[in-house]
């Protein structure tokens, strides 16, 4: 077997080529890799648990039918990935009917202080609450750039747009996000200057 790299086949094309083979290492370290990333984007774009879960679920499952046909040396797997998930995520949003938003997820633990925890899940709160105020698209893009830290060219691939579409979402979603928690600094804890 040639190393991850000798013929321009990344580590996780190795991996998937692996897993297809029949390796179940291969199958666990993708896994490990890739699951969270697609259960994250569900998560931030839904802002439901259960339905995050079974997204990233669903995302892997497709990924390990795609797996025997893979061809490296196209688009990325986490790339891809991604993908599959905002688009199960933005098909999940349009079955969806109108819901509540009490169940914002609280910010995990490991900050210092209980009030500092108690202002953080405030915070998350009310950006995950005003993030699923914006039109899904704007979500998808602001989800993707500023809280997975994907670059615009990714973003415009895994959206299926322009550069220059992204860089229109993200701006309105920005703006709309602004205007949404504009009157809510100080309950947030924030300082006024």
């Amino acid at each position: 077997m040639a190393p991850a790299g000798a013929t321009g086949e990344s580590a996780e094309d190795a991996l998937l080529r692996l897993y297809a083979a029949g390796d179940s290492a291969a199958a666990r370290q993708l896994t490990d890799r890739l699951a969270p990333l697609a259960y994250r984007v569900a998560h931030r774009m839904l802002g439901d648990t259960a339905e995050a879960e079974d997204i990233a679920q669903e995302a892997m499952l497709r990924l390990w039918r795609a797996a025997p046909g893979w061809q490296p040396g196209g688009a990325r797997i986490s790339t891809w990935l991604y993908r599959v998930a905002t688009n199960l995520a933005t098909d999940r949003l349009r079955r969806r009917r109108p819901g509540t938003l009490d169940d914002a997820p609280e910010v995990a633990d490991g900050r210092p202080g209980a009030v500092a925890a108690l202002i953080e899940a405030d915070r998350a709160k009310a950006l995950n609450a005003a993030l699923l105020l914006l039109p899904e698209r704007q979500r998808q893009a602001v989800v993707l750039r500023h809280l997975e830290g994907l670059a615009n060219p990714e973003i415009a691939e895994i959206m299926e747009v322009g550069v220059e579409a992204v860089e229109s979402l993200t701006a309105r979603g920005r703006r709309a996000l602004q205007a949404a928690l504009s009157g809510r600094r100080a309950e947030l804890g924030y300082e006024e200057s």
